[in-house]
């Protein structure tokens, strides 16, 4: 299930363009020295162990993105990688819908940067701030040689309240996990929001509202697979255009957390979930940004990170 002779290597998904937030988040200037969100990521997890690193953008902000975050990503002495998420990667039999805009989804991605990944790798979003203690988490967990009769993938899972903006609704796993430590469902919620008594979420528009507890674990898409992860998404892939497309095909999209929910029920993977205690940073809305800021500020005039810049 493992190759134990290779190291396991960090794969962001950045192809996103950030229509909430109305701009190109991935290499918005968010550090004191003009940093983007994502250079705390790559600086936290080369830290943790990872040495490799594998990007997927699109063609339409390739130029910007490796003159910016991939140039300091290779300053800082990562091994770069990059793949491309593109509208038209789809299986044999199958056309982009006329007037189609958004990405396929987070396990598209995946397949899009198959031939890019060839050991174990963790998988994060490009707009988020995870914090340090996740990536030695699941660095850790990749490193340790797992085996067994089913893939041994790993979920570093959030607390909720670390988890939302006061600014509008995020999208997040729900998780559920049984006696052990592993990932029994996962189900994602795509508008939580903040209220006055707590958090809650909608599946109708807002018609209905149901509560979440602060310290329900969700996931925030960082995640650790073996290779067997593309596998599963290939033949999953077709099985989802084929049932989604018809009834929404300019919207629909391909979660990972559906792949892994399917692995789950067939019983081919186990999911391990390791609870970190790190605050999420995100901006997934323009009025994010200056808490953003003044976050990672107080970061670096602590120490926490290098005070005069990260790289």
């Amino acid at each position: 299930m493992k190759d134990t002779a290779k190291k396991p290597i960090l794969v962001i998904m950045a192809a996103g363009m950030g229509s909430r937030f109305g701009g190109l988040k991935q290499i918005e200037a968010v550090g004191p020295a003009g940093e983007a969100i994502l250079d705390y990521s790559l600086f936290d997890a080369h830290r943790a162990g990872f040495e490799t690193v594998v990007f997927i953008i699109k063609h339409a902000i390739e130029d910007a993105f490796k003159s910016t975050v991939g140039a300091r990503a290779e300053k800082a002495g990562l091994n770069v990688r990059y793949a491309y998420q593109e509208l038209d990667i789809l299986p044999e039999g199958f056309t982009v819908p006329e007037g189609r805009i958004k990405p396929w989804g987070t396990a598209h991605a995946i397949l899009s940067a198959a031939d890019a990944i060839d050991a174990p790798f963790a998988v994060i979003n490009a707009d988020d701030y995870y914090g340090r203690t996740c990536f030695e988490l699941i660095y850790n967990y990749l490193s340790a040689g797992h085996t067994g009769p089913k893939y041994p993938w790993v979920m570093v899972g959030y607390l909720l309240g670390n988890t939302v903006s006061t600014n509008g609704s995020v999208s997040r796993g729900v998780c559920v996990t049984d006696a052990d430590g592993n990932l029994d469902t996962v189900t994602e919620r795509t508008r939580i929001e903040t209220y006055d008594s707590g958090i809650h979420y909608t599946e109708d528009g807002g018609e209905t509202w149901v509560d979440l507890p602060a310290d329900t674990v969700v996931s925030m898409n960082m995640w650790g697979f073996t290779p067997d992860f593309i596998t599963e998404a290939k033949a999953g892939f077709v099985d989802f255009l084929r049932s989604s497309m018809p009834g929404n095909p300019l919207k629909c999209e391909y979660y990972l957390p559906t792949v892994v929910t399917e692995a789950l029920e067939t019983g081919k993977a186990e999911v391990k979930v390791l609870t970190t205690p790190d605050k999420w940073h995100g901006i997934t809305y323009r009025e994010d940004k200056p808490e953003l800021v003044a976050a990672l500020a107080a970061m670096h005039a602590s120490g926490f990170y290098p005070k005069e810049r990260l790289f």
